[in-house]
């Protein structure tokens, strides 16, 4: 498969950014997720596509540019939208609409009432599963912050005991990134 450049993929950025200040939140939060999921990467010595998990990585939040009022729960399949009307393959645009918490199931979006095409927003790879925890230990709230695993269980929790347990399953198969490096 033919991965963009990490050159490509922050002009990708900087064209459908909205303003200077999105592109650097949300291109800065997808390098800061990018190297967290390459540290877990090497520090479990898996035997991935470490190529794939970094353009999944850097390209995983682009459909935050595309929101417009919509609502953030959305730009998952936004970004996905997007990367696949640019002719991007499935395999790279599956990381945009499979990061979202945990997973997204089909009962989750029937349940929650959630503004997405009904369907499994799962991370089905390896490659896929890294982006997805790596993505839970930085926030782009402002401002942004790094999160710890206790901070992230804690707030999953509120969606229920198996997203919470899908959680610790995580953080005992991978550990946790070390977060000041």
């Amino acid at each position: 498969m033919n991965l963009p450049t990490d050159s490509e993929i922050r002009d990708l950025h900087a064209q459908y950014a909205p303003t200077r200040a999105a592109f650097e939140l949300v291109h800065t939060h997808c390098q800061i997720v990018c190297d967290l999921a390459e540290q877990v990467l090497k520090a479990n010595r898996l035997s991935v596509d470490g190529d794939l998990i970094r353009a999944g990585a850097l390209l995983h939040d682009i459909g935050v540019y595309r929101l417009e009022g919509s609502a953030y729960i959305r730009h998952g399949v936004l970004g996905y939208e997007l990367l696949r009307s640019l002719d991007f393959p499935e395999t790279l645009s599956r990381f945009c609409s499979h990061h979202t918490g945990v997973g997204l199931t089909r009962e989750d979006i029937a349940d929650q009432n959630l503004p997405i095409p009904p369907g499994d927003y799962l991370a089905d790879t390896v490659e896929e599963e890294l982006v997805m925890y790596a993505d839970k230990f930085h926030s782009k709230t402002n401002p942004p912050t790094f999160v710890t695993a206790a901070a992230y269980q804690s707030s999953v929790r509120r969606f229920g005991a198996a997203k919470s347990a899908r959680f610790t399953d995580l953080v005992a198969r991978y550990g946790e990134p070390d977060l000041p490096a």
